[in-house]
């Protein structure tokens, strides 16, 4: 719930209307909820992939639920890094102006990874294409290909938020330096939010949301939210850290203000980024 309300808030800051909304991995749709809400159910147009069948049924009862039932026909089971369905009358990939994501970090691809190598797929996967990890059970790939998917898919005044896993944002090589590169250098990276240790009971792994902005012309934010937050168990005696309603407040005013912080945030430059590598 908190990383949705944090995604939705920083991502809508102005009024707008007759806009795409686009989940890629979309579960049951709980970002995407949020994203509508934000914007006005009847101000924009939900299109979803979802690789579960029962996660697709589960979303198409939210739309109905929550006034966006003009977007049951957008919601598609199926792979979106092996058959990505919407796409533009020239069979281009289609571009949307708000995409939100919780990729899966693992899941194994060695059935198709080899179909990916196309020249269809160059530009939609710019930076490489993971190799499958000999442990495959293990493997923490199949985000750096969401990732490439979300940022080929934005329209020229698109924004994204997508959860990725914290190590994507310090790794030294590779596909995921690459990927971040490409934020850089393209100027759309907004800002990072680290999120506390267990914000979803589900994994273990530490969290940061991503934003991007393909029209960003400021600063970009750091915020180091990984102090906030109570420690629970939740029914199954999982760890799970819960932020309160004023630490998630505290954590939209201080991105959509770009403000800093001692010991919550910093405002840097893309020269200072790159600077320090």
């Amino acid at each position: 719930h908190a990383v949705a309300k944090i995604m939705a808030a920083c991502l809508v800051t102005d009024d707008v209307s007759n806009v795409t909304c686009y989940d890629p991995s979309a579960g049951s749709g709980t970002l995407l909820m949020n994203l509508a809400h934000a914007i006005g159910e009847d101000k924009c147009t939900i299109y979803s992939q979802d690789i579960s069948q029962k996660s697709s049924s589960l979303l198409r009862l939210n739309l109905i639920l929550n006034n966006l039932v003009h977007s049951i026909q957008n919601i598609i089971q199926g792979n979106t890094i092996q058959h990505p369905y919407h796409k533009q009358e020239n069979g281009q990939i289609e571009k949307f102006d708000y995409i939100v994501s919780n990729p899966p970090f693992k899941l194994d691809f060695s059935d198709y990874s080899a179909d990916l190598d196309t020249k269809a797929n160059n530009e939609r996967f710019f930076a490489g294409i993971p190799k499958v990890p000999a442990k495959k059970k293990e493997s923490m790939a199949i985000y750096l290909l969401f990732l490439q998917h979300i940022m080929h898919s934005l329209t020229a005044r698109g924004k994204a938020a997508i959860v990725v896993p914290t190590g994507f944002i310090t790794a030294q090589s590779g596909i995921d330096k690459k990927i971040r590169q490409k934020m850089v250098d393209s100027k759309m990276l907004t800002g990072v939010v680290s999120m506390p240790s267990n914000i979803f009971a589900t994994t273990g792994a530490n969290v940061s949301i991503l934003f991007l902005d393909v029209n960003n012309t400021e600063d970009v934010v750091l915020i180091d939210a990984s102090n906030l937050g109570t420690k629970v168990k939740d029914s199954n005696g999982n760890q799970k850290t819960l932020l309160s309603e004023t630490e998630e407040q505290q954590i939209i005013d201080v991105f959509n203000a770009k403000e800093a912080k001692d010991d919550f945030s910093v405002v840097v430059s893309y020269n200072e980024i790159e600077a320090k590598n």
